[in-house]
């Protein structure tokens, strides 16, 4: 685990003070850098020693063939790996003959700092060489968010005490050797070499390679040039091979004096385009950034995020834990979609190769819900993506002979990846999920041209898929059989209330868009008779409840299979340690499945339903994904287990600064960095949006004394401002001069003329604080205990989105 001591705890930046070899590969993810188009690894500039090298690009892929052990009709053939393309990150330093490396001679001194502020990595080095000679080294490193294809580094080597001749080797390196993956399920697959050499062309001071995947035939190219600063006399050369590129620059340095490289890199990739156009579009991005200037690119960077969090901050006193992790969940949600422009956004962002790459129904669940309310345009673009794999899921329906559309469990480019049905295409719920981020950007933002656009299409095909998975029995209701919900211990099963409960949201909604669309909806064959059919399903549909312990079942018949024996079987996570034959017919669950459902869809469950639902499922899960604790921050949160969410909050939120998973090496996890402003602003500040309206019913912990959030409403930019006895709404240039929002569960009236304070509503918990699973309590709580015993965790819980 990572402690506050490889990272101080800093409000906007995230500093590591000293180097430690043996959380190279997770500070490599944790200070990796990004646009949604581009992804750096937060890798050393010298390049080795690495964890895991890692150069990105949204959706650049290579296909390989899926094994079974025996294959079945409708199972994907093939799966899609994104893959580490060529990278410009390398800057070799040799000192006089020596090369400058952290495991030889004397590292004098050793910062990074990511500042979430100016968007920007920062390392500052002091090294002696074995033979005694002594130089600094500041790097600062940057992908731009407003240039999309360009990044770009500033490298400077200063002499310390004696003269020194320095050799700087700059580089483009492809098909560089992997680390070999360990049997954990959530890593990559190995592709060795996966990329063929088509160009290379070299300047005075600059390269640019240009390579094709051998399988998925997609190109893509990569190109380098430099400026050099340095007094007196200095060579440089250029050269070219096959798979890399190197800029030599060769100066002498007296004391003092410093030799500085700025770097600017483009990248792009492309499946249509021809070698020429590709090769003319990286070279145009570089001399974009050249004309730019390294300046110029640190102050665009800055004015990018300076807007981004007018919109998006928050602001924890008390919890300076908290305070400094959700503003690093914020920075990295918003690098992994800035300029992702119709491309996926993955679970992993583009900061490692965990999950190959693959995109899940994280992204609308999760990622979105954030983004639509502080970065709405990156938040279009992702359901643009969506929609523009549309005749996929729909090719994808059929083949399983369904109507409409079946969009993919995992995927890259929109083909299904997933080998695994019973927690891949059983899961259908991910085309309910889609349909309400369709929706909930509509209702947050005002904005009715994305469903003109293309989210009616996806809203239709949606529905008809669900009228084709589910069936009236005899009596009238409606059920959807063989699925299995965000709880994957609980597979393949009939009425999972969280798919139903989504399912019937999807078809009301896309029943209401063919009224406000009835041209449009005409054209698709939409006709009165096939909404009041989706009607009729929403209407109708199965809620299953056990009136016996006065709580929902998680699916028929749940609250009567096999309780756990958590006396004995508490290994975790389950599925690495049990057999499925025992997991999916007991009450175990892996991740918060009907909590989902109550946060997702509250106004289906009472407040004393939503307690009692909360006191029984918080005992049986096991909370083995990382999906889980920001859920049941927010439920626990809302039927008044404040502190029990206060511990829920600090997991999702320092999942990757403290690696509390063991697996931050194979990138962030961008649902929980997300789910650390969920727990906070929809937990503490209550913000819900099911019923079309702004809700918000703020309360906050005993350790949080004050939590101030922003977002965007139609227009308006309003902000909350929370202490334990008053909340404070400031509304900023909106359309109108007003807004009425719903506090408390009563209307109130904001205008910008002022703010407006009102009483925070005391919750009252009808029930005591529930416990959870033998090793399961919060982390956090675990961690206290740990302290106070000498004691030390066992195990972690494993990521959602499992594939074995």
């Amino acid at each position: 685990m990572i402690t506050d001591d490889a990272f101080p705890v800093e409000p906007w930046r995230i500093h590591e003070t000293a180097l430690n070899l043996n959380l190279l590969a997770q500070t490599e993810s944790v200070f990796a850098l990004s646009n949604g188009h581009i992804g750096l690894r937060g890798n050393l500039d010298e390049g080795e020693p690495y964890g895991l090298p890692g150069t990105y690009l949204n959706s650049f892929y290579e296909t390989r063939p899926l094994p079974y052990a025996e294959a079945g009709y409708g199972y994907p053939e093939d799966g899609q790996s994104i893959i580490d393309v060529t990278n410009g990150k390398v800057i070799r330093l040799l000192v006089d003959d020596e090369p400058f490396d952290v495991r030889y001679g004397e590292l004098l001194e050793h910062e990074r700092t990511l500042d979430m502020r100016a968007g920007t990595l920062t390392r500052i080095a002091g090294w002696r060489s074995p033979a005694g000679k002594r130089v600094n080294v500041r790097s600062t490193r940057l992908v731009s968010l407003t240039q999309r294809g360009v990044a770009a580094i500033e490298y400077v080597v200063e002499a310390v005490d004696e003269f020194t001749r320095v050799t700087v080797q700059s580089e483009l390196v492809a098909n560089e050797d992997q680390p070999q993956p360990s049997a954990d399920p959530r890593v990559a697959a190995l592709l060795s070499n996966p990329l063929q050499a088509v160009h290379r062309e070299t300047t005075g001071q600059g390269a640019l390679l240009v390579h094709r995947t051998r399988a998925s035939g997609l190109m893509m190219a990569a190109a380098m040039d430099h400026l050099v600063e340095v007094p007196g006399r200095v060579e440089v050369d250029t050269e070219a091979v096959e798979d890399w590129a190197r800029t030599t620059v060769i100066c002498g340095l007296r004391p003092g004096q410093q030799l500085r490289i700025v770097k600017y890199l483009g990248y792009g990739w492309s499946s249509l385009r021809s070698r020429p156009a590709l090769r003319d579009q990286v070279a145009a991005a570089v001399a974009g950034a050249r004309y730019t200037g390294w300046q110029g690119l640190l102050d665009g960077q800055r004015t990018y995020l300076d807007d981004f969090w007018d919109s998006a901050d928050v602001e924890v006193e008390g919890d300076p834990d908290c305070q400094q992790a959700v503003r690093f969940g914020l920075f990295h949600v918003l690098q992994a979609s800035a300029r992702a422009e119709r491309r996926a956004i993955a679970g992993k962002g583009l900061t490692g190769n965990g999950y190959d790459g693959h995109a899940f129904w994280d992204t609308e669940g999760f990622v979105l819900s954030v983004l639509t309310y502080t970065a709405p345009r990156a938040a279009a673009d992702a359901l643009r993506w969506r929609a523009s794999i549309l005749d996929l899921a729909r090719e994808r329906a059929a083949e399983l002979d369904l109507a409409g559309a079946a969009f993919p469990w995992r995927t890259i480019r929109g083909q299904e990846c997933s080998a695994y049905w019973p927690a891949g295409t059983a899961a259908w719920h991910i085309n309910a999920d889609i349909a309400m981020a369709f929706e909930r950007y509509r209702i947050v933002t005002g904005d009715e041209s994305l469903e003109a656009e293309s989210g009616l299409a996806v809203l239709v095909e949606t529905a008809r898929l669900w009228t084709s998975l589910g069936h009236h029995d005899r009596h009238g209701v409606w059920h959807l059989d063989g699925v299995t919900g965000p709880d994957e211990y609980t597979a393949v099963v009939r009425d999972n209330l969280f798919t139903n409960l989504m399912a019937a949201h999807n078809l009301r909604t896309a029943a209401q868009a063919c009224e406000r669309h009835p041209e449009a909806a005409y054209a698709m064959g939409v006709g009165t008779e096939e909404t009041a059919a989706w009607r009729d399903a929403a209407d109708d549909a199965h809620i299953p409840f056990d009136r016996e312990l006065g709580v929902h079942q998680q699916c028929e018949g749940f609250t009567t299979l096999r309780e756990w024996n958590f006396t004995k079987n508490t290994v975790y996570p389950l599925l690495l340690h049990e057999p499925y034959v025992r997991l999916y017919p007991s009450q175990v669950i892996k991740q918060a499945d009907l909590e989902l459902a109550m946060h997702w869809q509250g106004h289906a469950f009472t407040a004393e339903q939503k307690a009692r639902n909360v006191d029984y499922y918080e005992r049986r899960t096991t909370r083995d994904s990382s999906l889980s604790a920001c859920t049941q921050a927010v439920m626990c949160a809302e039927v008044g287990h404040l502190e029990l969410a206060h511990d829920y909050t600090y997991e999702a939120a320092l999942i990757d600064l403290r690696d509390l998973q063991h697996n931050t090496r194979d990138g962030l996890h961008m649902a929980s960095l997300a789910g650390a402003w969920t727990a906070l602003v929809a937990g503490f500040g209550g913000l819900r949006d099911d019923e079309d309206v702004l809700a918000l019913d703020p309360q906050l912990p005993d350790g949080i004394s004050r939590l101030r959030f922003r977002l965007r409403w139609r227009g308006f930019r309003l902000t909350a401002d929370i202490n334990h006895t008053e909340v404070t709404y400031t509304l900023r240039d909106g359309p109108d001069g007003d807004l009425v929002i719903r506090h408390a569960g009563d209307p109130l009236r904001v205008t910008t003329q002022k703010p407006t304070r009102v009483a925070v509503r005391r919750r009252i918990a009808l029930l005591p604080p529930p416990s959870q699973p033998p090793g399961r309590e919060p982390l956090r709580r675990q961690l206290r205990r740990g302290r106070r015993t000498g004691g030390a965790r066992r195990d972690a819980p494993i990521d959602d989105n499992e594939d074995v």
